[in-house]
């Protein structure tokens, strides 16, 4: 299935898979595991959509996204960093928090434990008529999707360049190869690991405000694994902005299949399975050929 119809459900769907992998590379390039970005994914979906409820404006659900992701990563960090525990206990410990806390918030202000009221979604960026020619191709373009899809694909070249073109990501990816020199060079190691997660609930964060904004409604457990599919991509992109992309795209794709695939004979539950059964196999291909940060999972 290579429609345009599927390629750009395929985008869609793999905007928020982006962000969170983009988020799970920096807190694993300063040396901190962050599965807790299931959980962070859910809780932005739930923030953006209380607070465009409660605003009428999804811009500020968005925001409302990105606090509430940074917010749940600084519980992570204080726990793993500051109190040195298990970070895999950590993150599994936020998501079932988060599973819990947003199904019984929902309950509480909605009266429905299943799902939230419809809010308003983001309306899409157009350059004015104005422009000439140009407006026109650039509409064609851009016009029709939303502009947080066009956020996380710019987003991947700006954590490329701030990874390997700035001083912040040569400490923060040498926090994550050999904290002990970072440390005799005088670079907080704690500092560059809570920078590194809090990132990444950032960006986690307002991959779930996408995910919630796009369907204009917050579902109880919405994020249905992107987080683990996101944490998938980062792996088999081998720890890269671009390869993290390329990956994202390609579990994005397997999704819109599957949602091609629904309703034509197919049986429901060999279609469900395929972007998961696709992650598997991705790993499988990579394991033994990409090698993590050094110090990752270490607590220091």
């Amino acid at each position: 299935m290579f429609d345009l119809v599927v390629l750009d459900a395929a985008l869609r769907m793999a905007t928020p898979l982006i962000l969170a992998a983009l988020g799970g590379l920096f807190s694993e390039r300063s040396g901190v595991v962050n599965i807790a970005l299931e959980g962070i994914l859910l809780v932005g979906a739930f923030a953006s959509i209380v607070a465009t409820f409660a605003t009428g404006d999804p811009w500020i659900g968005a925001a409302a996204g990105v606090l509430a992701g940074t917010l749940v990563s600084l519980i992570h960090a204080v726990v793993s960093i500051v109190f040195r525990a298990d970070q895999i206990v950590s993150g599994v410990a936020i998501n079932l928090f988060a599973m819990g806390a947003t199904q019984f918030l929902t309950w509480i202000i909605w009266g429905s434990s299943a799902n939230s009221p419809p809010v308003e979604g983001m309306a899409h960026w157009t350059i004015p008529a104005s422009w000439g020619p140009l407006a026109r191709g650039v509409n064609a373009v851009i016009g029709h999707y939303p502009p947080l899809v066009i956020v996380a694909l710019a987003a991947v070249p700006i954590a490329h360049v701030v990874l390997w073109r700035t001083p912040f990501g040569l400490r923060l990816r040498a926090t994550g190869e050999h904290p002990e020199a970072v440390d005799t060079l005088g670079v907080s190691v704690r500092r560059m690991r809570f920078a590194g997660v809090l990132l990444s609930g950032a960006l986690a964060g307002l991959g779930g405000a996408f995910l919630a904004l796009n369907t204009h409604q917050f579902v109880k457990n919405m994020s249905a694994g992107r987080g683990f599919i996101a944490l998938a991509a980062m792996i088999f992109g081998k720890w890269n902005p671009v390869g993290a992309l390329a990956a994202c795209l390609l579990f994005g794709y397997a999704e819109a299949v599957q949602m091609g695939l629904q309703g034509r004979g197919v049986p429901t539950q060999f279609v469900q399975m395929i972007p998961y059964v696709l992650t598997m196999v991705a790993l499988v291909g990579v394991i033994g050929r990409s090698r993590p940060p050094t110090a990752v999972g270490k607590p220091y």
